[in-house]
């Protein structure tokens, strides 16, 4: 198995950071410093953000040149991925639609409804969010009860979808819901939901980081007209499974890539205060930036993996776990080590300029849980990937 990048892929990483070093005016953890920004504003930061990225070709890497990507692969989409992340880019507002509803339509959606939705979505002009979980159907998805109900032609929206990330800024969500109580998986379908409307109450949810960055939504006899159905009916369970599976393999060096960020921020933050040479504190640092090399060799493993035409399997629950973990345990040590400093809000004028560390050490405890919680991947790797037999 070849881990080296190609000549070709080498060249796309060094042109994706002269573009970045070209266009990112400084990193977005100096944006949220700035007393000027609030959430509103920070949003438009990130949507300008996509817009340059989408004005250079370098969203939807994997989709058709025809819908605005560029035909390329997995490995490309993983270089983008990372580099943004090293250069502390913002993140676009529509790391939902693009990634995961784009790649659904352009399979499973009509001409029609490509050419409507997909030129707002590269372009940001429409933003959207993600009505899958809901308060009983979190990991076990298929047990979701929102239902979609004939209406004439069209369809009747009643239920309540949970952690709908970027919800409150959203502008359409596609939701899963119930149109066959009988058949568990085959009872469900997919919808493209405008929010903008009577019957659908968005609320935010505030985090313990502060933000209200979450929603929960509720609806009430919301309309879901039929032209907004993706698929056929009863095909929603095998249209999330697509979306999902192309989650999957271009994530695999974006945290690695940030986590290395954050590394160098807290040897850098050591440094100033004088500790960086001390024999504990190096030991310290030096186990975090092997256990992310790890991260990040497993990552490339599972790229070399997709290129050879071996799509990501059950074993993807390894990283999800890996880099969960990390995260809690890098930020516990950061904290530990900073002392004080590391506690202050990125607004304070004495928080470390380059990683806001109070903000990652709140963020990371959700890690382990979103996504399918360390538990649920740990089933998955028991009985998928070691065999082991089930408890009777």
């Amino acid at each position: 198995m070849d881990l080296h990048f190609t000549s070709e892929q080498k060249a796309f990483q060094l042109e994706v950071q002269e573009w970045i070093a070209k266009n990112l005016e400084r990193p977005f953890t100096e944006e949220v410093k700035d007393p000027k920004h609030d959430a509103d504003s920070l949003v438009e930061v990130r949507r300008n953000w996509q817009r340059k990225l989408n004005d250079a070709g370098y969203l939807g890497q994997r989709w058709p040149v025809e819908w605005g990507g560029r035909g390329a692969t997995e490995v490309d989409e993983a270089i983008l991925l990372s580099e943004l992340a090293r250069a502390d880019a913002p993140n676009i507002p529509n790391f939902l639609g693009i990634p995961l509803l784009g790649p659904a339509l352009i399979i499973h959606g009509s001409e029609e409804q490509r050419r409507r939705f997909i030129p707002k979505m590269l372009s940001a002009d429409e933003i959207w969010c993600q009505g899958f979980s809901e308060p009983g159907a979190g990991s076990d998805l298929a047990s979701l009860r929102t239902k979609a109900e004939p209406d004439g032609d069209d369809f009747r929206i009643t239920g309540q979808k949970v952690w709908t990330t970027f919800g409150p800024w959203a502008d359409w969500i596609f939701v899963l819901a119930r149109t066959d109580e009988e058949d568990r998986h085959g009872g469900i379908s997919f919808f493209l939901v405008p929010i903008d409307q009577e019957g659908v109450d968005m609320r935010g949810l505030k985090q313990v980081t502060g933000e209200a960055e979450f929603g929960e939504v509720f609806f009430d006899g919301a309309l879901a007209k039929r032209e907004h159905l993706v698929g056929k009916l009863g095909e929603g369970w095998r249209i999330a499974m697509t979306l999902l599976g192309f989650e999957r393999g271009s994530s695999t060096l974006l945290n690695p890539a940030d986590y290395e960020r954050q590394l160098r921020g807290l040897a850098s933050g050591l440094r100033e205060n004088g500790e960086i040479d001390r024999p504990d504190v190096a030991e310290r640092l030096g186990w975090l930036a092997v256990q992310n090399e790890v991260m990040r060799g497993n990552g490339l493993r599972t790229l070399a993996n997709i290129d050879a035409g071996m799509p990501p399997g059950p074993e993807s629950s390894i990283e999800k776990i890996f880099w969960s973990e990390f995260h809690q345990t890098m930020t516990d040590e950061a904290l530990d080590l900073l002392g004080p400093q590391g506690q202050l809000k990125a607004t304070s004028s004495h928080a470390r300029p380059d990683v806001d560390w109070a903000y990652q050490y709140l963020w990371s405890r959700a890690g382990t849980i979103y996504s399918g919680s360390s538990e649920i991947q740990r089933n998955i790797i028991a009985k998928r990937v070691l065999r082991m037999p089930t408890a009777k």
